[in-house]
């Protein structure tokens, strides 16, 4: 079920208007897609916020656009990078019975019996593409590691099949692991290698330091 994001038409001149409507606290935004031509639009930004935060960035978002209803998913956004506020948003109108390509969070459930064994639970992807008409496409992805002990891994072949979504993402692609805890012995040799090391290159640098001195000598 789609949720309601009340929008208005605006003007694209003159620029007063856009000025206006963004000190109203309005966020400006474009609307395009099936069946529908590109129409500029004015929203409240908390609401937008309010949809994303309880059904996630691929929520299906149900527009109001002078009496049409239109089915979107936001398919873009500009934000201020200071004040992480909205300052763009595009909203791509959706076919309903049609499928459609997004990217999904990558969410990691479950105790991995790696972690109890000491070894420590690594995330390298955290999204991957499915593809699914608008109503089914998941908030997340859950993908149970209980099972991973020290050594292993999960890839995305290893998310489980759903009828609702297909996985477009390569199959090779890792997702998580179960590595082995990194010895206080080991940690300790490499801090006296670097250091080994710094007092390598300070006494090269000082050695050449002392030569370049005797050699301006020389020449006085």
């Amino acid at each position: 079920m789609a949720d309601t994001l009340k929008v208005t038409k605006r003007e694209l001149r003159p620029r007063s208007v856009r000025a206006n409507l963004r000190k109203e606290g309005k966020v400006l935004g474009v609307v395009y897609g099936y069946k529908v031509e590109s129409t500029p639009v004015a929203f409240e930004e908390m609401a937008l916020r309010k949809i994303l935060r309880e059904h996630g960035d691929n929520a299906l978002i149900e527009l109001n656009i002078d009496g049409k209803k239109v089915n979107t998913l936001v398919h873009g956004t500009e934000v201020d990078p200071f004040t992480n506020e909205y300052k763009h948003v595009e909203f791509m109108a959706v076919k309903m019975d049609e499928a459609t390509e997004v990217e999904a969070d990558v969410t990691l459930v479950g105790d991995a019996k790696g972690v109890k064994e000491g070894g420590y639970l690594a995330q390298t992807l955290y999204k991957v593409t499915v593809s699914a008409t608008p109503a089914n496409i998941p908030e997340r992805i859950e993908l149970d590691v209980s099972e991973l002990g020290i050594g292993d891994s999960l890839t995305v072949a290893d998310i489980p099949e759903n009828k609702d979504y297909e996985i477009v993402s390569e199959g090779n692609l890792q997702i998580a692991s179960v590595n082995e805890p990194v010895a206080v012995e080991d940690l300790e040799a490499d801090t006296a290698t670097e250091g080994e090391v710094e007092a390598t290159e300070e006494e090269s640098a000082e050695a050449s330091s002392e030569e370049s001195d005797e050699k301006s000598e020389d020449k006085e």
